[in-house]
């Protein structure tokens, strides 16, 4: 009878997933039920727009031109590189000569050494910028001509401090670039929406950060956070954290630079996973009851019954679907996200054994360097090497 409590006991348990769709369901179609129509905005204040370079990103002139053909009356857009020599620079180059009607600045290397580069550089393109509001974003992004004037809009509520926007993959053409598409839909955009239901925006995506001079530094500016990891979170924490809202738009930008092999796609979500163990520790540890797979597998493990397994296999795989659908098709308007459906059960199988080994994982692969973190800081292999 013990084992019967037991294993009923367990049966149960393994619904906690479920009840987690359930709210990503809700929670999302709530975010894409108020999202208000798209209007042609007349709060348009000059933008300086930072891009902090490390190399040559795929398609890197056709990301830099999208933002040099913005309707947007006034702005200019700021480069920071790290050498003369950068494989960037004739990239670079040809922009400025193709748009003469464009305020475009080169600048060279961050004025003082930090261990997260780019967030380096960020803090010398906000010193060097003319105006009072700021976009910053990742290299590897591609936007269409209406992008500064939707997400810097917000702005014209005093209320709200920052802004951000959804972003994916630009292009589908390997299995690794479909996995990384469904699981951004399926998965991270699942827990944001979540997150945003529960508690509000209270982080910003690498992708777009949208935001003033002004208050970056009422937390003490990027050199604050110059030396930890996921420096797109504590922007946008550290904004609302001082009173401020953080507005998440239902609009995509693309990104070129995504992972075209499983080799990249395996250290992009590594990283993250390691620096979720590290900064929010709870939600990394809670993350095992959001995974329906894994306990799905268990539970016929448990009880093989062949009713109890199309039973659980039935609700897990309508609730993931109608999860990517609500999100990805009804929410981001990628219609053709139903050609990659099918890989979902797939990702999620992946997303597990990834969980289960950042665990065990005690540093992170970033660009072309390896790091630790200790305490909050990001500290590099190489330095913890020289210092025994």
């Amino acid at each position: 009878m013990f084992e019967n409590i037991v294993r009923d006991a367990f049966l149960v348990t393994v619904a906690a997933p479920f009840i987690y769709y359930l709210l990503v369901l809700h929670s999302s179609w709530r975010f894409f039920s108020q999202a208000k129509p798209a209007r042609r905005n007349v709060f348009t204040p000059p933008v300086s727009i930072l891009k902090p370079i490390r190399g040559l990103d795929p398609e890197a002139y056709q990301n830099f031109s999208s933002f040099c053909n913005q309707d947007y009356p006034e702005y200019e857009i700021l480069f920071c590189v790290g050498q003369a020599d950068d494989p960037v620079i004739p990239t670079l180059d040809k922009l400025i000569h193709d748009f003469p009607e464009r305020r475009i600045r080169i600048l060279f290397g961050p004025d003082k050494d930090a261990v997260n580069d780019k967030v380096a550089k960020l803090r010398r393109l906000a010193g060097e910028a003319q105006y009072q509001i700021v976009v910053m974003g990742d290299s590897d992004v591609r936007v269409a001509p209406d992008y500064l004037r939707t997400v810097v809009a917000p702005l014209a509520d005093s209320k709200v401090g920052a802004v951000t926007c959804f972003y994916l993959p630009a292009h589908s053409q390997t299995l690794a670039e479909n996995l990384q598409t469904v699981g951004m839909v399926s998965d991270f955009y699942a827990g944001l929406l979540v997150g945003w239901q529960l508690e509000g925006i209270r982080f910003a995506l690498g992708a777009t950060i949208v935001t003033s001079r002004e208050r970056l530094a009422e937390f003490g500016g990027l050199q604050a956070i110059e030396n930890q990891p996921g420096d797109d979170l504590l922007i946008g924490r550290l904004i609302a954290e001082h009173g401020h809202q953080v507005e998440l738009l239902p609009y995509t930008v693309m990104k070129l630079g995504g992972c075209h092999s499983f080799k990249e796609l395996l250290a992009k979500r590594m990283r993250w996973m390691v620096v979720m163990k590290h900064m929010r520790r709870p939600a990394h540890f809670g993350l095992l009851f959001t995974q329906g797979l894994p306990w799905l597998l268990a539970a016929i493990a448990v009880h093989p019954s062949a009713g109890l397994a199309l039973a659980y296999l039935g609700i897990y795989l309508g609730l993931r679907i109608a999860i990517a659908w609500s999100i990805g098709v009804r929410g981001l308007k990628q219609l053709d996200l139903w050609k990659v459906i099918a890989l979902i059960p797939l990702w999620d199988a992946l997303a597990f054994f990834i969980w289960l080994a950042s665990f065990l994982r005690k540093s992170i692969q970033w660009r072309d360097g390896e790091y630790y973190i200790r305490n909050g800081m990001l500290v590099a292999v190489s330095s913890r090497v020289a210092e025994k």
